[in-house]
C-alpha cells in the first residue's frame, strides 16, 4: 500500500481553453515548449512518460472530436495530428474505450485518448449518480490501465474538467492486491497532467487512497489479518496521518469489563483473542461538538461457527471484516482532509470459529444494554458484535451512529452490487448518505425499517429477541437490521449493509477483480456533508 502523497508537481503547464489572438496562441505554444525543454533537461535519461487524454462523444456525425481542454492544448502542440489519427483510426470514440497512439510526441511515447461519453452529462436521475464523474472514472482507468500494460513507469492523467474524479479513477484503476506474488505488474505512478485542478486531483487521491486502503485489509488472507493486526494496521495508518487521532486496542479484558456478552460470545469460539478498535478523530475546533461515530462489523473470518457455511467461496469471508475495514479507511481520509469535524470510530475485531467454546444454536447469551438474544444461527453473528458496539456508541453524545456490515446475504440478493442497502428512520441521514454517494457513485438504496420485521425478531421463546427473523429466510436484511435497532435508542442512526457491495467482478469498470472496498469514498464524503451542516442534535 502506497501513503499519502505530496502534493503533486505536473510536468506539462496546459493552455487555457479561451478564444485567443493567434500571437497570443503562438506565444502560449512557445511557453509550452519552453517548459517542455526544461523538462526533458532535468529528466533522467531512459525516463518514459505515458499521457491519458479524454475526448466526448461527437454531437454531430461529420464533427471534429471535442477534445477536453489538456486534449486541445496536446493536439495544438502536435500541429493537429492528435485529431488526424483520431479520424483515420476508426469510428467515433464510444464512452470508456480507448485508442492508443505512439510517437507523437518526444516527451510522451505514448498517448491513451479515452471516450468520456456525453459533455455536460450531469446527474442522471434514472442512475442516482453523476454521469460525468463516473464516465471520468471509467475512462481514466481503462486509460491508466493500458498505460500499465505497455509497463510505462508514470502516467500523466487529462483532470477532463474534474481533477477528483479523474485522480479517483486512476488511482483507484491502477491498484492490484499483489503481496504474495512473485510476478508483479509493473508500479505505475499517476499524476496531473497540468496545474489545472491540483487540490481536486490532490482530494481525489486521498479518496482512492482511502477505498484501497479498506480493499487491501479486506483482500489480505486471514492467516495475516487477524484481530490484532487489523488494528495495528490501522493505528500505524493514522499516526502517520493526522496527530488529532487517538486509538485504543481495548483487549478482552476490557471487553469483559464493558459486558459485551454478544460480542464475546462469538469471539469464544476462536484462538484468536477479540480486539474491540476504538478510534477518536478531533477535527472539530470545539473538542465538546457531538461527534460522528462509525462502528463497523470486524469479524476477520467467518466460518459460520456451528451453522458451518458451505465449503464452496467461503475464502471470501476472510473479507467479512469489510465493515471495520470501510469505516477505518473513511476515519483516516477525513483525518488526511483534515475534516473539521469530531469522528469515533468503534469495530469490535474476532473470528467466528466452530470449536468445542463455540455458540450453539439455541443459546442465550446476554447484551451490553441487559438484553438476552437467543442465538438461533451462528452464521448470523455479525449482529452480535454490532448490538454490543452500538450500545456502547450511546456514550458519546453521537450526533449520528452510523455503522456498516456485511451483515445477510439476503442484501446481496435484493440489491447485488448497484448499491449498498441503508436502513435508517432519519430522513435528514438519508439524505446526506443519499447526496453523497450521487457525487461518489458508489450509490445508496433506502430499506424499510418495518415494525413487521420488529415482531419477527421479538417474538422468542427463550429471550429477549431472536437473532433470526422467525421466517427464516424471508426478509432476512430487513430482520437484521430490526435485530440492531432494539440496541439503539437515538433519532439518528443508519445501519449499511454492504454485502452485495463486498466484492467486484466486472460490475465497477474503475475497480478491479476482487474485494471492493466499498462504500469508503460516500463514507468519506457523508462526513464531509455533515461538516458543513451545522444542525443540531
Amino acid at each position: 500500500m502506497s501513503s499519502f502523497p505530496g502534493p503533486f508537481h505536473s510536468l506539462v503547464q496546459l493552455l487555457p481553453r479561451t478564444h485567443t489572438p493567434p500571437s497570443r496562441a503562438l506565444e502560449q505554444l512557445h511557453e509550452v515548449l519552453a517548459r517542455a525543454v526544461d523538462r526533458g533537461q532535468s529528466q533522467q535519461p531512459g525516463t518514459r512518460l505515458g499521457l491519458v487524454l479524454g475526448v466526448y462523444a461527437k454531437e454531430k456525425e461529420e464533427a471534429v472530436p471535442q477534445f477536453t481542454n489538456a486534449g486541445e492544448t496536446f493536439d495544438r502542440l502536435v500541429s493537429g495530428k492528435l485529431t488526424e489519427l483520431l479520424c483515420i483510426s476508426g469510428p467515433p470514440l464510444k464512452k470508456g474505450k480507448i485508442r492508443l497512439f505512439h510517437g507523437l510526441h518526444q516527451d510522451f511515447p505514448s498517448v491513451v485518448v479515452v471516450g468520456l461519453g456525453k459533455k455536460a452529462a450531469g446527474v442522471n436521475d434514472q442512475e442516482n449518480w453523476n454521469e460525468d464523474k463516473e464516465n471520468i472514472r471509467t475512462a481514466v482507468a481503462v486509460g491508466c490501465r493500458q498505460v500499465q500494460d505497455l509497463e510505462v513507469p508514470c502516467v500523466e492523467v487529462d483532470p477532463c474538467g474534474d481533477a477528483q474524479s479523474a485522480a479517483e479513477g486512476a488511482v483507484l484503476g491502477l491498484y492490484e492486491y499483489n503481496e504474495f506474488k512473485q510476478e508483479k505488474k509493473p508500479v505505475v505512478t499517476a499524476q496531473l497532467h497540468g496545474s489545472d485542478g491540483k487540490e481536486a486531483w490532490q482530494k481525489g487521491v486521498m479518496f482512492a487512497e482511502g477505498q484501497n486502503l479498506a480493499r487491501y485489509l479486506m483482500e489480505a488472507p486471514a492467516n495475516y489479518i487477524t484481530p490484532m493486526k487489523f488494528a495495528e494496521v490501522i493505528e500505524q495508518k493514522l499516526r502517520s496521518v493526522n496527530s488529532n487521532v487517538k486509538v485504543h486496542i481495548r483487549s478482552k479484558a476490557w471487553i469483559e469489563e464493558q459486558q459485551m456478552g454478544a460480542f464475546l460470545s462469538v469471539a469464544k469460539g476462536s484462538d484468536e483473542p477479540p480486539v474491540f478498535l476504538e478510534i477518536h478523530y478531533s477535527g472539530s475546533a470545539n473538542a465538546n461538538d457531538s461527534p460522528l461515530v462509525f462502528v463497523g462489523k470486524g469479524v476477520t473470518f467467518d466460518s459460520g461457527g456451528i451453522s458451518l457455511k458451505p465449503s464452496s467461496g467461503m475464502d471470501a469471508m476472510r473479507a467479512d471484516m469489510g465493515g471495520a475495514a470501510t469505516v477505518c479507511s473513511a476515519i483516516m481520509t477525513a483525518a488526511a482532509l483534515n475534516l473539521p469535524l469530531n469522528i469515533i470510530g468503534l469495530t469490535p475485531l474476532c473470528e467466528n470459529m466452530p470449536s468445542s467454546r463455540a455458540n450453539k444454536p439455541g443459546d442465550v447469551v446476554r447484551a451490553k444494554n441487559g438484553k438476552t438474544i437467543q442465538v438461533d444461527n451462528t452464521d448470523a453473528e455479525g449482529r452480535l458484535l454490532l448490538a454490543d458496539a452500538l450500545c456502547y456508541a450511546h456514550n458519546f453524545n453521537a450526533r449520528a451512529i452510523v455503522n456498516a456490515a456485511t451483515l445477510t446475504g439476503a442484501m446481496d440478493v435484493a440489491l447485488g452490487s448497484a448499491a449498498t442497502g441503508v436502513f435508517t428512520s432519519s430522513s435528514w441521514l438519508w439524505s446526506h448518505l443519499y447526496e453523497a454517494s450521487i457525487l461518489t457513485g458508489d450509490r445508496v438504496w433506502r430499506m424499510p425499517l418495518f415494525e413487521h420485521y420488529t415482531k419477527q425478531v421479538t417474538d422468542c421463546p427463550l429471550a429477549d429477541v431472536s437473532n433470526v427473523g422467525k421466517y427464516s429466510r424471508a426478509g432476512g436484511a430487513c430482520t437484521a437490521a430490526a435485530f440492531l435497532k432494539e440496541f439503539v435508542t437515538v433519532a439518528n442512526w443508519a445501519h449499511l449493509d454492504i454485502a452485495g457491495v463486498m466484492s467486484n467482478k466486472d460490475e465497477v469498470p474503475y475497480l478491479g477483480k476482487g474485494m471492493a472496498g466499498r462504500p469508503t469514498r460516500t463514507l468519506v464524503e457523508f462526513a464531509t456533508r455533515l461538516s458543513k451542516d451545522k444542525q443540531s442534535v
